[in-house]
């Protein structure tokens, strides 16, 4: 197959954001983004999480400093996590996100129809270890995927080499 993106990607220091304090310090010791989760809907159960109005001033505080922030929908959803996404996408709705980061297809699609404005990224969690479903995610409207976590250097480079450059 030929390559069909031959450019130097841009690097983002990307770093976790388990609590206000923490995203706080990410951001002033150079962090270009923070990932966090709010109080439903992500994998990081044991950390402190945001409330609300901590998501509301943790991103005010990571956009005033030239930093994004990109809030984990990762959950593998069951039928009543899925009826109260909706509630939840509204709730925060007003919270300029960077982007949402989801590992579930049904989670994409709901993200997708609510929240269009609102860049898509998948998570470590669904497990991509190939270019084509790096290619189905794209198609769909997926704006990065990060990679499974057991992939080699060598089969990350090769697999880099056979998607969009937009990924």
């Amino acid at each position: 197959m030929n390559q069909l993106n031959k450019s130097t990607p841009t690097i983002e220091l990307l770093a976790p954001a388990g609590d206000l304090e923490r995203l706080k310090t990410a951001v002033i010791y150079g962090a270009n983004a923070v990932y966090l989760g709010g109080q439903v809907f992500g994998l990081r159960a044991a950390a402190r999480n945001f409330n609300i109005h901590q998501l509301e001033e943790g991103v005010a505080f990571a956009h005033e400093h030239g930093a994004k922030v990109y809030l984990t929908l990762n959950i593998i959803p069951h039928e009543d996590d899925l009826q109260a996404l909706p509630q939840y996408l509204a709730s925060i709705s007003h919270i300029p996100l960077d982007a949402f980061i989801v590992s579930d297809p049904g989670t994409f699609d709901v993200v997708q129809e609510l929240a269009p404005q609102v860049p898509v990224h998948i998570s470590t969690q669904a497990n991509t270890t190939n270019s084509q479903t790096i290619k189905f995610w794209h198609r769909l409207g997926a704006q990065r995927v990060v990679l499974a976590r057991e992939l080699t250097l060598q089969e990350i480079t090769r697999i880099r080499h056979q998607v969009p450059a937009t990924l």
